[in-house]
């Protein structure tokens, strides 16, 4: 197999892959590792696998329908859903926008520091990748944003698992930590930072977006179910590798502070042990992770909005014929997913001027509820066979994992409420 059928196959998971992680997962991973050690390691399995579950289920309910599994919610669950989720979506775009403009320009500004001033260096460079992101999604369409996102996922991957290597804490210690559930200090902070890193594996909204980037490949029928389980296995094993290579890195490091300047603080500790090469090769690495992962939330989310307003203009009427499922993958030619696209990019830039301390934590509550809520609408729509057939239905173990996800991410969720 050459490179290109190799990338063909996979090319739709590594997208949600690469997307999902990004200033987040490095902050949390990191800050985990910091407190814990190697110790949890197995959380970062447990969060890919119900990630997993997740995107499956989406791919499972579009290969046997035909629709996208925004279109299978509004359609079989009623309108009260999408009145929740396109407000959501509005709030979630700006926040995870801000974030990650935020997270671009500290890492870029630590790589280029032409700024004295970090703030204004920040303010630039995210600008700049905002601008950026948004021309190569505009100009180049799905097929170069599939390019670039795959020299992202090699450079992200590449270099934070050789820093993770080159930091080894000993492989029994690794071997434990993945084979063996502990949390450490339980009664303190362990359980909190355990959970959060389970939640945090794999991104939450842009999941959706893998249905979309399937239909770009031309995988429409039940035939392609399995090219989209080894597809998925794929990405979320990278995933999980990179979260493990994380928690490495941070329980090598002692860290304080928070979001993107954790990433500076942790390229200034690497300069202890690795010298100047380390601290460069951890930067370079988190550039790629959180400039993929605005890269792929520019692409992705104009999609979920495109399909989710239209559905609601429509007044939720279900979606099966033809026509109506080309329109569905002709979005990105559409002046509506252009217009978020440029609102996406432009908008949330206030949030490089601002504090979001309080508003970021209702985001965090609400983002909390949204796995939640996928994995209850999957369990749903897929364990109906009048709906998607006996040979897609959930099966026991399917049925059993939502269920679990729902559990856990709704209990993080009222967590975070209470706290």
């Amino acid at each position: 197999m050459n490179v290109r059928k190799f990338f063909s196959i996979v090319g739709p998971g590594l997208l949600v892959a690469a997307t999902g992680v990004g200033t987040g997962d490095l902050a949390t991973g990191s800050f985990a590792g910091s407190l814990l050690g190697t110790a949890i390691l197995w959380a970062v399995i447990i969060g890919a696998l119900l990630k997993f579950l997740i995107t499956e289920g989406i791919a499972r309910w579009q290969l046997a329908t035909g629709t996208s599994i925004v279109e299978g919610v509004a359609a079989k669950l009623g309108p009260v859903p999408m009145l929740i989720f396109v407000p959501y979506l509005l709030l979630w775009s700006f926040f995870t926008a801000s974030a990650m403009m935020s997270g671009c320009g500290v890492t870029l500004h630590a790589l280029i520091p032409i700024f004295e001033d970090a703030q204004h260096g920040k303010v630039f460079f995210g600008i700049l990748s905002s601008l950026v992101g948004a021309l190569l999604v505009y100009v180049g369409g799905y097929r170069l944003f599939e390019k670039i996102m795959t020299v992202c996922i090699l450079l992200m991957f590449a270099t934070v698992v050789l820093t993770a290597i080159l930091v080894w804490p000993g492989t029994s210690a690794v071997i434990s930590g993945l084979l063996i559930p502990t949390i450490p200090d339980f009664g303190g902070s362990g359980l909190t930072w355990t959970t959060a890193l389970i939640g945090g594996v794999g991104g939450t909204v842009t999941v959706l977006s893998y249905g979309y980037w399937i239909r770009e490949e031309g995988r429409s029928d039940s035939s392609d179910l399995g090219i989209c389980r080894i597809d998925l296995a794929t990405g979320y094993l990278m995933t999980a590798i990179f979260g493990i290579s994380v928690v490495i890195i941070g329980s090598k490091l002692e860290l304080s502070g928070g979001g993107a300047t954790l990433i500076v603080a942790m390229s200034e500790q690497l300069a202890g042990p690795l010298g100047a090469f380390g601290k460069w090769l951890f930067l370079i690495g988190a550039a790629g992770a959180v400039f993929s992962s605005l890269l792929g939330t520019w692409q992705a989310t104009p999609y979920i909005f495109s399909d989710s307003w239209r559905l609601l203009r429509r007044r939720y009427a279900a979606l099966a014929n033809a026509e109506q499922q080309n329109e569905s993958t002709s979005l990105a030619n559409t002046a509506l997913y252009r217009y978020y696209l440029a609102a996406l990019a432009v908008v949330p830039m206030l949030g490089l001027f601002i504090s979001f301390r309080e508003v970021q934590k209702i985001y965090a509550v609400t983002g909390a509820f949204f796995v939640p809520m996928l994995a209850l609408a999957l369990l749903l729509l897929n364990g109906r066979r009048q709906w998607v057939g006996a040979a897609f239905r959930n099966g026991i173990f399917t049925t059993i994992g939502l269920t679990v996800t729902v559990g856990f991410f709704l209990w993080i969720a009222t967590t975070k409420i209470l706290a």
